[in-house]
């Protein structure tokens, strides 16, 4: 069964152009698709960030997808530890890393799936326990200075 998006995160991405949007909430339900029990904890800080996991402990979290003025990420906790055959993980971390998307055609790719997978089984012992499927918001800023953010990062071209 589809869960649709938490209302607070409909508006949330409200401050991004509609593709940008649109790609978010088409990641979000690829990653329900494979665990639909997940738990969601949505932010709303210089970005959207939505967070993926089997609690509302962030050690329990197995992805997240953030927005960017031209792109979104998916983005792995542990991503330094996952296999990386296509050699698509952008990151410096110390153990994150992501995958940038700038359009739905992205998102079709085979592997996006097998990322997911990979980084859900690093929390086999959590797994079995399933998520909560609920939506979480945990903060919510000021509208207007994520607006700011959102135009200061395309008026300088940064992601």
């Amino acid at each position: 069964m589809r869960r649709p998006p938490n209302p607070q995160l409909i508006g949330f991405l409200e401050a991004y152009d509609r593709p940008i949007a649109d790609l978010a909430l088409a990641l979000r339900e690829i990653i329900l698709e494979e665990v639909p029990e997940a738990t969601e904890a949505i932010y709303q800080v210089y970005t959207v960030a939505i967070w993926f996991g089997f609690s509302e402990k962030m050690k329990d979290m197995f992805c997240y997808i953030t927005t960017n003025a031209r792109h979104i990420n998916l983005g792995f906790p542990r991503g330094t530890t996952i296999p990386d055959p296509n050699h698509v993980l952008q990151g410096e971390g110390k153990s994150m890393r992501h995958i940038k998307f700038t359009s739905q055609g992205d998102l079709e790719r085979s592997f996006v799936r097998r990322y997911l997978r990979a980084s859900i089984e690093q929390l086999s012992e959590v797994t079995s326990t399933g998520g909560t499927g609920k939506s979480v918001v945990k903060s919510v800023p000021r509208k207007e200075s994520v607006r700011r953010s959102v135009k200061r990062s395309r008026a300088t071209g940064q992601t």
